[in-house]
């Protein structure tokens, strides 16, 4: 089972730039199938309300449910006093199961991180490359799993990539996704340094290609079982540990969209879950 764990779907309302104007999925899902790709975890572009964007990507999700798992952006600042509210509605409504934070827009802050401990949901973080927020995110967050996408820096700052390994080994909550990571040996150097069980295979669709992507991992020359840990076990076993269940569905928010989407109430994502193998990813 291959999972991409990186990849943007859905229209961005700013359109100054590709990443906040729009993300088609169908290029992505033709490029992702010929790789071999499995399943893809997705969330939306920059966006002015991610609220709104985070119903759009739920509504990309219910096309394909077979192949998409949804993840919910939030705006640690123009969110703030709304960040439960929303990645409640998200996990229990939407069926989302994970949180995605963007530096750019703020880093993560307590109510965020409070959000994510609640549902066990592992908190995507990009830090473009200011690596040294991970020591304060890891450490005071010690139960909840943060995924570094880019290796801690997409424009290639090894400085950042190496901070970031160092991280893997230092703590048990800190993982890392490969989209993006140009510097292949930081790469192996994660690997053989933290363990294949701290790194996860992402694209960063559908801007970067996918077939491109994985064909990094397969240049590593693992194991077999250190690499199907990396492109799909290891992301498989933090969405495991979600806590969707325990909080039953509330209109906690009033974000539209809400009717057509009472399907995805059923869990079904739970359900693709549980159902995929596990044996061969333990370590």
């Amino acid at each position: 089972m291959i999972i991409d764990c990186h990849c943007h779907a859905g229209k961005g309302d700013l359109m100054t730039a590709p990443w906040n104007t729009d993300a088609p999925i169908e290029p992505y899902l033709r490029r992702a199938r010929a790789a071999g790709i499995d399943k893809t975890i997705v969330f939306a572009p920059f966006h002015s309300d991610y609220a709104k964007a985070n119903v759009q990507v739920a509504h990309i999700v219910a096309r394909y449910p077979n192949r998409l798992i949804g993840f919910a952006f939030v705006h640690p600042i123009r969110d703030a006093n709304r960040i439960f509210p929303m990645v409640e509605y998200a996990v229990t409504h939407l069926g989302f199961r994970g949180l995605k934070v963007h530096g750019r827009d703020g880093m993560p802050t307590r109510e965020v991180c409070k959000a994510a401990q609640a549902f066990r949901l592992p908190l995507l973080v990009d830090v473009i490359g200011q690596a040294h927020v991970v020591d304060m995110l890891a450490s005071q967050y010690p139960d909840v799993n943060f995924i570094i996408p880019h290796l801690g820096s997409f424009r290639g700052d090894w400085r950042a990539h190496q901070q970031v390994v160092d991280q893997l080994v230092r703590y048990p909550n800190v993982y890392a996704d490969t989209s993006g990571v140009r510097r292949f040996d930081y790469i192996a150097q994660a690997v053989s340094r933290a363990g294949a069980h701290k790194v996860l295979f992402g694209s960063d669709g559908p801007w970067l290609h996918p077939g491109v992507e994985i064909h990094k991992i397969r240049l590593l020359r693992l194991s077999q079982r250190e690499e199907a840990s990396i492109l799909g076990g290891n992301v498989l076993h933090l969405l495991r540990g979600v806590r969707a269940n325990q909080y039953p569905p509330r209109a906690s928010l009033p974000i539209p969209a809400q009717q057509p989407l009472k399907a995805l109430r059923l869990n079904r994502v739970d359900k693709v879950i549980t159902a995929m193998p596990q044996q061969e990813y333990e370590l």
